[in-house]
């Protein structure tokens, strides 16, 4: 793995045709039983091959074993019905029908510790693994229980740090929190949110991770991004308090998004896992694209905590285009890597 600008994936690949339908979120599962577990277990194969073929540096499940970056966590949880779903408003901007929480959640086994240990008897490489944050878990499925957002998060939490540390244990070496919400619940995030989020994350030694994003290219998301204006902010609202936090990565967004570069200031002294990946557009970047969104970053973060990766998840993508984002990835972070090296030769 190269010192300097290690290339990652954030989360999501397209699963292949045969496992699941493509370019669809929560799609259903084409094998069943005993032929799924195997089918599973071949497109992890796959991806890790990708990867590595496109010149990913730390590698990733794409969450080839999962429907969803959230419910299939909270589907193993004790205290969740999913049988009886509701309607909520997610993220404040589209509806969906979600599990309902009506006892005590618990975890009474590992949700996604054999998976990974899989994963990594595939590669000498990195390998990291992505877990739902406890707001993005709580602001996904509706409370028939606790009766407080807060109060659940911190039960979230607890669950949360009790896998990732078996995460660790079975040789994963970088552990992500997805937390979509952050960007939308500012008041929850200073209250609780980023509390919660280092008790999940304590006592690892694993690198973590707090992914933060915008969301997957569908319209409701893109809708959304649309009536933000000209400069998206909402990193500035929080950024501060991660800076302070025991959070060692900050994953954001910065391709042909309008979120100002220098806000990457506000996280000086973290790395900085940086989205230079549009996944809400099926046109591929030229790898000098990616460059220069790594470049104009350089200008808030040092090089040796600089992570290029993607905006989001690419699931709804289609799979070559997600295959040749790969690749224009790790081409431009090679770009600026060589222009690096030259600088200090």
């Amino acid at each position: 793995m190269p010192a300097l600008l290690p290339t990652a994936i954030v989360g999501s690949l397209p699963k292949p045709s045969w496992l699941a339908e493509p370019e669809r979120l929560w799609s259903p599962w084409k094998l069943e039983g005993e032929t799924l577990v195997e089918g599973k277990q071949d497109a992890l194969r796959a991806v890790v091959q990708e990867q590595r073929r496109r010149g990913i540096d730390v590698l990733s499940d794409g969450e080839q074993t999962r429907q969803h970056f959230v419910t299939t966590f909270i589907e193993h949880l004790s205290g969740v019905d999913f049988e009886h779903r509701e309607t909520v408003r997610i993220r404040d901007r589209y509806d969906a029908d979600v599990p309902t929480v009506v006892g005590d959640v618990r975890r009474d086994h590992p949700v996604f510790v054999d998976d990974a240990a899989f994963l990594r008897t595939l590669t000498d490489q990195p390998i990291k693994w992505a877990l739902p944050g406890p707001m993005t878990m709580v602001d996904t499925l509706a409370d028939r229980h606790y009766g407080s957002r807060e109060k659940l998060a911190w039960e979230f939490a607890g669950i949360l740090n009790q896998e990732a540390r078996e995460l660790e244990a079975a040789g994963v070496d970088v552990i992500q929190f997805d937390e979509p919400a952050f960007n939308v619940f500012f008041d929850e995030v200073r209250d609780w949110g980023v509390a919660a989020l280092e008790r999940a994350a304590e006592g690892l030694r694993a690198e973590t991770v707090v992914h933060i994003c915008y969301g997957y290219g569908i319209k409701a998301n893109t809708d959304w991004k649309a009536s933000l204006g000209s400069e998206w902010r909402q990193y500035e609202q929080f950024f501060p308090l991660l800076q302070q936090s025991s959070i060692d990565t900050v994953s954001l967004e910065a391709q042909h998004s309008h979120v100002p570069v220098d806000l990457v200031e506000l996280i000086r002294g973290k790395r900085v896992m940086l989205g230079a990946i549009d996944v809400a557009t099926e046109q591929v970047e030229t790898p000098e694209e990616v460059a220069a969104v790594l470049r104009d970053a350089l200008r808030f973060v040092d090089a040796e905590k600089l992570v290029p990766s993607t905006n989001c998840g690419m699931a709804p993508l289609p799979r070559r285009v997600a295959q040749e984002k790969l690749s224009a990835l790790a081409a431009g972070a090679a770009i600026v890597r060589e222009e690096l090296s030259s600088a200090t030769a």
